[in-house]
């Protein structure tokens, strides 16, 4: 091959050929021969030594073979081998000259290159492909460029980027065990088992970001407050990495831990706000807090700056529960409101963090929208319409932001299953003769309702220890509500004076003391919480024999 003929299409030799022709012909026309050298010029050659020679009159192939990257030409459209330097033929062995690309140069078809070739050839047009790891182990840049001459042909130039790839793989395997102990973090303080009250179906998921997004803080929480009331939560740390997962961790122990008070969903986040602020001035974080109560057939919840819960009734029609909201958790100095949005039997509520409706080339409001027109359609157990309700948000496993959905449906009771779940009330008026009327009305009740003798007695027992509580300390209106599910039996008494009562050992002189005492001993479980108009309500519970 005649590399002389070949170097005059290199990349440059053409623009520098001209540059010199120009200035040949300026040379000319100021009156200088073509062999005529300048005084000045002369004497400078003449002190310095031979001149040094042009790029164009270097032998290529001596420039070519002492390249420490790796150097190959091909021509004609079948790419037949015509040079390859002593780099290449160390790294890959010698290789037969004037043979097709396919046979000469196996490595490059183990690579794919060959199509790239095609390419380079039919466009005249130089293609890069970035480090490829080759049949020797070590990985390459290659960048293949045209040659015009004849059929034309391809120079492959090939440079070894092995540090960079195996820098780079180690940076990748970093991130990734990082990633993996954030999710492993993450997953952890997660609810293992959602827990499942009486009078609602509940299902979750949560899935991280894609393998090249960092975990962020979602997290929900089921949590049963007793007497038939459950708590709901979902919320979103800012930020991402195992720091955004151990504040999600802190605040959702706290969250359990407030909760426990049975306060109003407003002054939850009040709590929070404040602690949030104590774990990481830096960290903020949205948060919505809901309780249900069968006996209302409301969700009642305040929200922190977090997106609003929806709810779909019986008939389709789908609710956005916009107001009231607040500020993120964290920001400090804002009273928080509590609102409310009906959830009578039949209905569904979700709750769900941003990574499921907010994308960067849609409106915020966009994507809610489109959520509620999916929840609507979106019928079958919570488990079905959490997957659904994903799956119609176009989440996948590469994508870019943490998801987080919690699903709940008020079931309407029919038929046999109707059966299990019974209500029954009794206002009580009237002075001290309240007491033997509201035990008279247990008796009658849970006679009707089938209980066997040594529940019956109890919980006629409890209505009466609490009725008399109510009484003693308690002021109008009072109430007893006596309730049934398929799992226990709920006492409650409420009245006006919203002192909540405590458990004390009464001495064996007093005449008063015993009441809670005796209801915390018979019961499972007992508590009291302020009702939101003022007042109180203490309650108890039994577990029912398993069927």
């Amino acid at each position: 091959m005649n590399f002389t003929r070949w170097s005059a299409r290199l990349p440059g030799t053409q623009r520098r050929a001209a540059a010199r022709t120009e200035h040949a012909v300026a040379a000319e026309r100021r009156g200088e021969g073509a062999g005529s050298v300048p005084a000045a010029r002369a004497e400078q050659l003449t002190d310095e030594g031979p001149p040094v020679p042009a790029l164009d009159e270097l032998p290529v192939r001596e420039v070519l073979d002492g390249v420490p990257a790796l150097v190959a030409l091909v021509h004609g459209t079948h790419h037949r081998l015509a040079y390859v330097n002593d780099a290449y033929a160390t790294a890959f062995g010698i290789r037969p000259l004037g043979e097709p690309a396919r046979d000469a140069l196996p490595e490059l078809d183990a690579l794919g290159l060959l199509p790239l070739l095609d390419q380079v050839l039919r466009s005249g047009k130089p293609r890069t492909v970035k480090s490829r790891k080759a049949p020797d182990g070590r990985s390459y840049t290659f960048t293949c460029t045209p040659v015009a001459e004849g059929d034309g042909g391809v120079l492959v130039f090939a440079t070894d980027v092995t540090d960079h790839a195996e820098a780079a793989e180690r940076l990748r395997a970093s991130e990734r065990r990082q990633r993996e102990t954030a999710v492993t973090l993450q997953r952890s303080l997660l609810p293992q088992e959602l827990e499942q009250p009486d009078d609602l179906r509940i299902a979750a998921t949560y899935q991280p970001g894609g393998t090249e997004a960092a975990v962020g803080g979602d997290w929900y929480d089921v949590i049963t407050l007793g007497g038939g009331r459950t708590a709901l939560v979902i919320g979103d740390v800012m930020g991402r990495g195992v720091r955004a997962a151990a504040v999600m961790g802190q605040l959702r122990t706290a969250v359990r831990a407030y909760a426990r008070l049975d306060l109003p969903p407003h002054e939850i986040l009040q709590l929070l706000d404040g602690l949030a602020t104590e774990i990481d001035a830096n960290q903020i974080a949205t948060c919505v807090y809901a309780i249900h109560d069968p006996n209302e057939g409301r969700l009642v919840y305040a929200s922190a700056g977090h997106l609003p819960i929806l709810v779909r009734d019986e008939s389709g029609r789908v609710l956005r529960a916009d107001e009231p909201t607040g500020p993120p958790l964290g920001t400090g100095g804002w009273m928080h409101a509590s609102g409310s949005v009906p959830l009578s039997p039949g209905s569904t509520a979700v709750l769900y963090t941003d990574g499921l409706v907010e994308r960067r080339d849609e409106d915020l409001d966009e994507g809610i929208a489109s959520l509620e027109r999916a929840l609507a359609g979106a019928t079958g157990t919570p488990q079905v319409v959490c997957d659904r309700l994903v799956r119609s948000a176009g989440v996948t496993a590469d994508h870019d932001d943490d998801v987080a959905v919690l699903v709940l449906q008020h079931p309407a009771r029919t038929g046999p299953d109707g059966e299990l779940f019974r209500n029954a009330a009794l206002e009580l008026l009237g002075g001290v003769e309240a007491a033997p009327r509201a035990r008279a009305f247990a008796s009658g009740v849970l006679t009707s309702w089938r209980f066997p003798a040594d529940l019956h007695d109890q919980g006629v027992l409890a209505a009466s220890e609490l009725v008399a509580n109510s009484l003693q300390h308690g002021t109008p209106p009072m109430r007893l509500r006596l309730r049934r599910t398929d799992r226990r039996l709920i006492v409650e008494v409420t009245d006006g004076d919203d002192h909540l009562p405590r458990r004390r050992r009464a001495e064996p002189g007093d005449e008063s003391g015993r009441g809670i005492a005796i209801v915390a001993t018979i019961a499972t479980n007992w508590g009291s919480r302020r009702t939101p108009g003022g007042g109180k309500a203490v309650w108890c519970e039994f577990a029912l024999p398993r069927t």
